[in-house]
């Protein structure tokens, strides 16, 4: 078997595993034998390693088992080299990430880390070698052989890194070419899901059993992380949501603790309004009364074409405040964020080895985790808040959420507030706490964290949001707490936006006159509306109309509420025009007439989940089943988060991006868990763990979680070495 696979790795171009060193084949073959995986009944790895670095390698192992081309990509992204792969579309996009990420420069990072550390990505780089060492069938699209290094180019986990928040067109227009614009990542179609999750905890005076529950509830792309455990003879035991290609668990949770990052809106990036001048050749820039030297690198971006590969060259600029990525008007704009690869990436590491509130808190004095809030329980009692660790302390006088003026020294950073300084909560008089990509200032009822207390730029948040108006409604006042309530509560199936949003409408509708052509069109789609009680389900004509409708208004008035700084909700409530209200009803219901025949569709025959191929770039076709999803969008208000569109040849929407892990997890004398996974474990549709678990993603159905080894008899599928 293994020469017909050398055969096809020949005749692909492929390196063949005879290529690799006899030195590193032994060594990779020596650490396979001291791990063990066992694949559960629903084909979730857990992990045994002797060492933590054993553990890493097993994982890592394991997820190039069940996606590499996710675990490929994620790296491809990081380093850089997406247009290696995609051609010239991608080449500024790759510009952006090589402006912040040097190999040379995390290379050195990497010689001078911690030597635990290193052992670790040793072993991380290890796994994926031996993993394509073993499968040389398998042809990356850019990376045939790993470096340790490359995990300081992705140590957080966030589905929208720091780098991200760039523009990528602005980058083009400063850096040579105002006409290429990179491919967008989600399409035309409706409003984008807020980023972020939900996560709550319970404290035990507030649970049937007397034991702190957690709710783990991220909401990213669908296939964006994996489920596993690992587990070794130094402590470590975790389990949860693992980005592809990471060796940590990024939400999950321990033998003691757990913990749920929601995404931040602390502000924490700022851009710098350079004052450029030049002379004898050279840029320089204004710093208060002196004149200093703009730092210049080159950057080369290689790019695929039919006839090979191409090179673009940067000459990339640099001031003090960082790179350079725009201009406006006649200022360079350069931008200033975290860039703390080892302590990030030891800071992600660490925390799932934390045993309890106090080993948890010690871990966040890194300063490292830029970009997320953070709920916590543990088996002690405790519940807590972390909002955003890393923000830097700065001059309250200037509008941070603006471009600040770079030449004057009084808008220099003043080092990181401490964490008696940033936003954080523990054991609550509520007996509970939450986040749900909202401000931090309601994350326990009343006698919550107040925001006169902090400075203004450790939240940009200006009103409290459609889920976290949801979460306080499903958490005040509830006692009596299990596992399985508290995932009910996280399907609760209230829409507070349509609150707030239809009575424009309705109003609308009753002022118009009697004769009007749309009043007399639109007189059954207002009274389904009225009737609603603005909850959804799959049989629920008004979502339908009401998510239709919803979506049309605020495309339409975005522009608009960015120009009165609104949100876009907002707008639609205090100042949309009554005839575009009726005319953007009018318009679904000619959509879905045009589509299905008649307007009057059930939800969920028009909000469908689909998984018929493994392509990162998602596929449907209406001809081919597919599972009626209930719940909707998170703008609406939705905990449980489904964001859905038509796609180029569908009538029906499909969902990609929402729910993806979910888990309710109890910390008493043991850890307990139920846990569901968007589709199923495995990233290949010919294996039955493709789309096993979509009926219970799509239901709210979690299945007990198997976290201790005993738990595993009688559902263990196979246990084996990597490579066997």
């Amino acid at each position: 078997m293994l020469t017909c696979a050398l055969v096809l790795a020949a005749a692909l171009g492929i390196p063949a595993a005879s290529k690799v060193p006899a030195a590193d084949s032994a060594r990779w073959e020596r650490q396979a034998r001291r791990v063990t995986i066992i694949r559960d009944d629903w084909g979730i790895a857990h992990v045994y390693g002797q060492s933590d670095a054993d553990a890493v390698f097993g994982m890592e192992y394991a997820q190039a088992e069940d996606d590499f081309k996710r675990v490929e990509g994620n790296y491809i992204a990081a380093l850089g080299r997406a247009a290696e792969a995609e051609g010239d579309s991608a080449i500024y996009r790759d510009l952006r990430m090589k402006l912040f990420i040097d190999p040379d420069s995390m290379k050195v990072l990497y010689r001078g880390s911690p030597v635990w550390l290193k052992k670790l990505m040793n072993a991380f780089a290890d796994g994926l070698n031996f993993y394509l060492y073993r499968h040389p069938e398998v042809r990356p699209r850019v990376i045939t052989r790993f470096e340790p290094w490359m995990a300081l180019t992705f140590t957080e986990g966030s589905i929208g890194g720091d780098i991200e928040r760039v523009s990528v067109p602005a980058l083009a227009a400063f850096y040579g070419d105002s006409a290429r614009r990179s491919p967008p990542r989600r399409g035309d179609g409706p409003p984008d899901e807020p980023d972020g999750s939900n996560g709550i905890a319970i404290a035990p005076a507030l649970t049937r059993d007397h034991h702190a529950l957690l709710w783990i509830n991220p909401h990213t792309s669908f296939y964006f992380r994996s489920e596993l455990q690992m587990v070794s003879n130094e402590g470590l035991d975790a389990y949860g949501s693992v980005t592809w290609g990471q060796f940590f668990v990024y939400q999950g949770f321990n033998r003691t603790a757990g913990w749920m990052h929601t995404s931040s809106g602390v502000d924490n990036i700022d851009e710098f309004l350079e004052t450029v001048g030049k002379s004898n050749g050279r840029y320089h820039y204004r710093f208060g009364a002196r004149e200093l030297p703009v730092r210049t690198r080159t950057i080369t971006v290689p790019f695929r074409t039919a006839a090979g590969m191409g090179r673009r060259t940067f000459t990339a600029y640099y001031t003090q405040h960082g790179p350079v990525v725009r201009k406006l008007e006649d200022r360079w704009v350069s931008v200033s964020l975290m860039q703390r690869p080892i302590a990030a990436l030891i800071q992600s590491y660490r925390r799932t080895k934390a045993a309890d509130y106090a080993a948890f808190l010690h871990i966040l004095e890194l300063h490292s985790n830029s970009s997320n809030n953070t709920v916590f329980a543990d088996a002690r009692g405790n519940i807590a808040y972390f909002h955003s660790d890393y923000i830097p302390r700065r001059d309250g006088r200037f509008d941070w959420a603006a471009p600040v003026d770079g030449s004057d020294p009084a808008t220099s950073y003043r080092g990181l507030l401490s964490l008696q300084e940033t936003p954080h909560l523990l054991n609550p008089a509520s007996g509970w706490l939450y986040n749900a990509n909202n401000w931090p200032w309601t994350v326990a009822g009343p006698g919550s964290l107040r925001r006169e207390d902090f400075p203004p730029y450790v939240d940009t948040g200006v009103e409290e949001t459609p889920r976290g108006q949801h979460a306080l409604r499903v958490l005040t006042g509830a006692r009596d707490w299990t596992m399985r309530s508290l995932a009910a509560a996280a399907f609760d199936s209230w829409l507070p936006a349509f609150g707030r949003l239809l009575p424009p409408l309705l109003a609308a509708y009753d002022l118009a006159p009697p004769a009007d052509t749309l009043k007399v069109r639109l007189a059954k789609q207002i009274a389904a509306l009225r009737a609603w009680d603005l909850r959804w389900s799959a049989s629920s004509v008004a979502t339908t109309l009401a998510v239709g409708w919803g979506e049309s208004m605020l495309r339409r008035v975005t522009a608009s509420a960015q120009a009165a700084h609104l949100s876009a909700q907002n707008y639609v409530v205090t100042r949309a025009d009554p005839e575009d209200l009726l005319r953007a009803l009018a318009d679904v219901s000619d959509t879905l007439t045009a589509a299905f025949g008649t307007w009057e569709m059930p939800w969920g025959e028009v909000n469908r989940f689909q998984r018929i191929d493994d392509g990162i770039e998602p596929r449907f076709d209406d001809a081919r089943p597919g599972i009626a999803v209930p719940f909707a969008s998170g703008i609406w208000g939705s905990l449980a988060a489904f964001n859905s569109r038509a796609y180029p040849g569908t009538r029906r929407r499909y969902g990609t991006y929402g729910n993806s892990f979910l888990a309710a997890v109890e910390f008493g004398d043991s850890v307990r868990a139920i846990a569901v996974t968007a589709g199923g474990a495995s990233g290949h549709a010919d294996s039955p763990h493709f789309a096993d678990q979509a009926e219970r993603f799509v239901g709210g159905d979690l299945r007990p979680v198997y976290f201790y080894r005993a738990q595993l008899r009688g559902h263990t599928e196979r246990a084996y070495h990597p490579g066997e």
